[in-house]
């Protein structure tokens, strides 16, 4: 059956990022770091897991996290960018091309589910029962996403351009909230942070976003090249946002953490 048109532009896209994803993905290591970090404090982190999922693993860079910290481990990297899973099996002991909507994986496969950044992209309230299907009893759950204050700058200057949605919906964290519930989760905790990088200028800052594979792939988005005039008007509007560092790239950063 083939993948729906969204969710293949999606995949297309990591693929053509695969090999630019290491060198952009300054937040995207950030916020890995701060989840393992997180997690050693939440209510999740009584047991040394034995087996775990990195649910959407990209090019591996979690994986290493998990390793330095549970050296003994074993990891099973997914993801459904092929070209992704090319560069995490250096770093996985198993790697899967799939969606995490739909696990190629028994019940009770794993102790702790991890995914940082993924979600986003998914159905969540079937992302997390696959999760739990795929978790043994007691089993944890570690996630990072993103909250709907992401990009905020270049929303703004988008919107006195355009009527075409140029990032996508995120999540809010009371909706992350219910869908673990709802998925059988208990002992939830989330915690917000924002995370900002800058940039010297506008195509600085988009080339970034790029190379991660995160541009606009949803509906709604702009299908033709941006004219002369309206581009100018949105450097323009962007330059308002502008810091000491640079102009600013915000990220509304919602850390999960659960128990099965």
């Amino acid at each position: 059956m083939p993948l729906p048109s969204i969710k293949q532009r999606i995949r297309e896209s990591f693929e053509r990022a695969a090999t630019t994803y290491d060198a952009a993905a300054v937040v995207q290591r950030q916020v890995c770091d701060r989840l393992l970090e997180a997690f050693d404090l939440s209510n999740c982190s009584a047991d040394i897991p034995t087996r775990i999922l990195d649910a959407g693993c990209g090019t591996g860079y979690g994986a290493r996290l998990l390793r330095a910290r549970w050296p003994a481990v074993h990891i099973t990297g997914v993801d459904f960018a092929p070209a992704m899973l090319s560069l995490a099996q250096r770093d996985t002991d198993a790697c899967f091309a799939a969606d995490i909507e739909e696990l190629p994986f028994a019940e009770a496969s794993f102790d702790l589910w991890w995914s940082s950044l993924t979600i986003q992209w998914c159905a969540i309230d079937t992302a997390f029962a696959e999760a739990a299907r795929v978790l043994r009893p007691c089993g944890r759950l570690a996630l990072s996403t993103l909250g709907p204050e992401t990009f905020n700058e270049l929303r703004l200057a988008f919107s006195g351009v355009d009527q075409h949605r140029h990032t996508l919906p995120f999540n809010e964290p009371d909706y992350v909230e219910r869908a673990l519930v709802n998925a059988g989760f208990g002992r939830i905790v989330l915690r917000r942070e924002k995370h900002t990088v800058h940039y010297p200028d506008l195509k600085t800052l988009l080339r970034a976003v790029k190379g991660i594979g995160a541009h606009n792939v949803g509906e709604g988005a702009r299908s033709g090249m941006m004219g002369r005039h309206a581009w100018q008007q949105v450097e323009a509007a962007y330059e308002q946002h502008r810091q000491a560092a640079g102009l600013p790239a915000s990220y509304d950063v919602i850390l999960g953490y659960a128990i099965k």
